[in-house]
């Protein structure tokens, strides 16, 4: 199992870079992780992409689809994809501290 060490704390993450503990994930964490999906800064879009998927995965249980992501946030994909290269769901919704995605994202 991979480690990421953020500041004084180590946070476990699965095969694929997600945490395995969601209630571990705080901001130190998403800019930690945000790193290891290339994105170097997490801008005021980035964090509104991340607020709305926590919120989203809070109300339902699961990541919104990626329709359902341009719909409630106004970012065509193109744009989702120019903030989290790696994607909607292994970029944004890693960096989210949210669990693999199943499914299309």
């Amino acid at each position: 199992m991979a480690q990421l060490v953020v500041g004084d704390a180590t946070v476990e993450l699965d095969e694929d870079g997600f945490l395995e503990d969601f209630a571990v994930w705080n901001e130190d964490v998403a800019k930690a992780l945000a790193v290891t999906e290339e994105v170097p800064e997490l801008t005021e879009e980035h964090w509104a992409m991340i607020n709305y998927l926590r919120g989203y995965f809070d109300q339902f249980g699961v990541a919104p689809m990626v329709r359902k992501m341009v719909k409630d946030t106004g970012y065509d994909q193109k744009k989702i994809y120019e903030l989290f290269p790696a994607g909607p769901g292994k970029g944004a919704c890693k960096i989210a501290g949210l669990p693999k995605p199943t499914g299309c994202v």
